[in-house]
C-alpha cells in the first residue's frame, strides 16, 4: 500500500525581537548550522512530498541561506508579508498547496514552528503515526511541564480529548493551573484546515489570528482532535532569546559529541570539545581538551588534534598532530607535526611528514616565498 499524502508546513516568518539581532531569527546558528535546518531535519523519519516555509521578516536572507546551504532540499517558499499570527502563518502557507484534496481525505498537513531546534525525528513521526492510527481531525503534539510559564495550556474535554487551548495572556487561573502545554506543533487533516483557518478570528489579547484556536473549531464542529504526549519535553522548547539560544547550542554540541563517540572518535574530555554539525572526522581521531572545529573542517584517521587548537574550514591529514594551533582555510599534510602555538593563516599549506617548531607561522602562498615564516 502507497504511503499516505503527508506535507509539511514550517512557520519562520516571526521577526524574533527578544533575540535583539538584524539576523533574521531562523538563522541564528548553532553548532556552525541555521536554527531552520534543525527544524527540516525532523522530518527525516517521515516521508514528506511537500515541504512548505512560510518567511517574513527577512524572507530574502531566508530563502537564500536554505537554497545555498541545502541544494538539495525541495522547498516552497511563500511570504506572510504582515505578521498577524500563526493562524494567518497557516493560510498562507496553504496557498502554496493545490486546490485539490485526495478523495479518500486521508492528506495530512505536520505544522511546525521554525524555532524548535531540539525536536527529534522521532518524535515527529510518532505524532504523524498516531493521527494517521485515529480518525481524529487534528492531532497535537502536547508536553507536560513543571513551570507552564509562558505556554498555551491544553484544555481537555469530559471525554479527556483536547478541547481547546488557552494562551497563557488569555487564561482564567484554572486554566493556567494546567501543566500540559501546547508545543505549537500539529499534524491536521488537509481537508478540515483551511476552512477551520477562515472561522478564526483576532479577538484575543494579541490581537492575532491564533492557530491554536484551530483546535477549538474543530472540536466545536464535532470533529475529534487527538493528542501525543512529548516524551522528553525539552525538545519542544523554542528558542526566543540568546539564553534559550545557549541552551539548545549546548544540548545540540552534547548530541553531536555523543554521535562521534559513538563513530569511534576519541575525546579526552567531551564537556570542552566543541565540533560544528558540519565538521567530518574519521574513526580513531584524538580530540584533546579545549579543541574547537568550526566550518567545513575535515580530519582524517589517527589525527591527534589539540590542546586549546580552533580550526576553521581546514584540512588535517591523517596521522596529523597539532597542538596549541589556530588555523583558517588551511590544509595540514598526512603525518605533519605543527605546534604549539602555530598559526595557519588563509590558503597556508603544511607538508605532508613536515616538524614545525613553537611559535611557527603558514601563510598563504601568495603571502610569503616559500609559504611559510616562524
Amino acid at each position: 500500500m502507497a504511503p499516505r499524502p503527508l506535507s509539511a508546513v514550517v512557520l519562520a516568518a516571526g521577526e524574533g525581537t527578544r533575540m535583539r539581532s538584524s539576523r533574521p531569527k531562523p538563522l541564528h546558528l548553532l553548532c556552525g548550522r541555521a536554527m531552520l535546518l534543525y527544524v527540516l531535519d525532523a522530518l527525516a523519519d517521515c516521508t514528506v512530498g511537500r515541504v512548505v516555509v512560510v518567511v517574513g521578516h527577512g524572507a530574502e536572507r531566508v530563502t537564500k541561506k536554505l537554497q545555498d546551504e541545502e541544494p538539495d532540499l525541495l522547498l516552497h517558499f511563500v511570504e506572510q508579508h504582515v505578521q498577524r499570527g500563526t493562524g494567518d502563518a497557516a493560510s498562507v502557507a496553504l496557498t502554496a498547496f493545490p486546490d485539490d484534496v485526495g478523495e479518500d481525505d486521508l492528506d495530512a498537513v505536520l505544522v511546525l514552528p521554525g524555532d524548535t531546534p531540539l525536536l527529534r525525528p522521532a518524535t515527529v513521526a510518532r505524532l504523524v503515526d498516531a493521527h494517521r492510527a485515529s480518525d481524529a481531525a487534528c492531532t497535537v503534539l502536547t508536553a507536560v511541564l513543571e513551570d507552564p510559564t509562558g505556554y498555551g495550556r491544553v484544555v481537555r474535554g469530559r471525554d479527556g480529548r483536547v478541547a481547546r487551548i488557552v494562551e497563557q495572556a488569555d487564561a482564567t487561573e484554572e486554566e493556567a493551573a494546567i501543566t500540559e502545554v501546547n508545543t505549537s506543533i500539529y499534524c491536521f487533516r488537509r481537508s478540515v484546515l483551511a476552512p477551520a483557518l477562515r472561522r478564526l478570528s483576532p479577538e484575543n489579547a494579541q490581537g492575532e489570528y491564533y492557530l491554536t484556536d484551530v483546535v477549538e473549531v474543530l472540536h466545536d464542529a464535532g470533529y475529534g482532535v487527538a493528542s501525543v504526549i512529548a516524551d522528553d519535553p525539552s525538545e519542544t522548547s523554542g528558542v526566543n532569546d540568546r539564553v534559550q539560544l545557549a541552551g539548545a547550542e549546548a544540548e545540540l554540541r552534547r548530541r553531536t559529541n555523543d554521535a562521534w563517540l559513538r563513530q569511534g572518535v576519541t575525546m579526552v574530555d567531551p564537556t570542552r570539545t566543541y565540533i560544528d554539525a558540519t565538521v567530518e572526522l574519521a574513526p580513531d581521531v584524538t580530540l584533546f581538551p579545549g579543541t574547537i572545529l568550526q566550518g567545513r573542517t575535515v580530519v582524517a584517521e589517527r589525527a591527534e588534534i589539540g590542546s586549546d587548537t580552533a580550526l576553521v574550514d581546514c584540512v588535517v591529514g591523517a596521522d596529523a598532530i597539532l597542538d596549541k594551533t589556530v588555523g583558517r582555510d588551511a590544509e595540514v599534510g598526512a603525518g605533519a607535526r605543527v605546534g604549539p602555538f602555530a598559526v595557519l593563516q588563509p590558503g597556508a599549506s603544511v607538508p605532508p611528514g613536515a616538524v614545525t617548531g613553537p611559535f611557527y607561522t603558514a601563510v598563504g602562498a601568495d603571502d610569503g616565498a616559500d609559504g611559510t615564516r616562524g
